[in-house]
């Protein structure tokens, strides 16, 4: 029993899972952002180009 209670308590297992899923989540939202900057860049880069040429 006494196993048990002390296991309830530990803390630190549960610190480094909620890390874990912080660290993914902001990994997650940095690669959402990148790619639309990248899609806007492409088009931006494209546009000049074809501008250029003409």
């Amino acid at each position: 029993m006494r196993f048990i209670h002390r296991l309830s308590r530990d803390q630190t297992g549960a610190t480094a899972i909620e890390y874990a899923l912080l660290c993914g989540l902001i990994a997650i939202a940095a690669v959402t952002a990148m790619q639309g900057i990248g899609n806007q860049l492409n088009t931006t880069f494209n546009s000049t180009s074809s501008y250029m040429a003409n």
